[in-house]
């Protein structure tokens, strides 16, 4: 999983704070990126300590990370209620997230929309005074252009992902691709998410607006947690 920004020990700190959360017959959103494996990973543990847990990956890393931990899957369909997610953030500003680094923020938005509680674990550089990070825009293949020129109309300019280690962009685990739109610093996320959600053959924007009920920010001198 990729890993950016704070050090091991800050993330491994704040997904284990999250992971504490989580109670006996919990379904349980699993976000992904490098902060939340560390909370797959513990939660893992104490499933293999005997907690009856289930969880609802949203990605193909967050699925087979959480096979390797030991821990039961489900889905959506198969089950009436998530208890919580836990989940990471590229950037966070109180409870508005940005998110889409790891190109899996529409399955993310999807199962952390349904938790009862939205749990982020973040370390300390993913926090901002306001929003500035560019906004993921997942987007299907055939409408990168369409959207690109709607984005810059918007006041974004927008960047398509290239793939690591292989010629070509990155392709999501839907099929479709990702813009990255620069948008400067963000004033106002709930108008901006409101404008990214309606351009024709936009899948989903990487802006998570109020959507956090708890951040857990790994520091050096231990975790710092904000409810809101």
């Amino acid at each position: 999983m990729k890993s950016t920004g704070g050090s091991d020990a800050e993330k491994r700190a704040a997904g284990e704070s999250a992971a504490e959360a989580v109670e006996d017959g919990a379904v349980v959103g699993l976000g992904t990126g490098s902060t939340a494996a560390h909370a797959i990973r513990a939660i893992g543990r104490k499933v293999d300590s005997g907690l009856d847990a289930r969880g609802i990956p949203t990605s193909f890393q967050s699925r087979e990370l959480a096979k390797e931990a030991g821990m039961p899957l489900t889905t959506l369909d198969e089950t009436d209620a998530v208890d919580l997610a836990i989940d990471g953030a590229d950037q966070f500003s109180g409870p508005h997230l940005v998110k889409g680094g790891g190109a899996a923020h529409a399955r993310e938005k999807i199962v952390d929309a349904a938790a009862d509680r939205l749990l982020v674990v973040a370390d300390p550089s993913k926090e901002a005074e306001r929003l500035d990070h560019p906004v993921p825009v997942e987007v299907l293949p055939d409408a990168r252009t369409t959207v690109a020129a709607e984005i810059r109309a918007l006041g974004g300019s927008p960047t398509l992902r290239s793939a690591e280690r292989k010629d070509g962009p990155v392709v999501t685990d839907n099929g479709n691709l990702v813009l990255d739109c620069d948008f400067g610093e963000i004033p106002n996320p709930a108008e901006l998410a409101t404008d990214l959600a309606a351009l024709p053959g936009a899948v989903e924007h990487g802006l998570f607006v109020g959507m956090a009920d708890e951040i857990h920010v790994g520091r050096e001198d231990g975790v710092e947690v904000e409810e809101f």
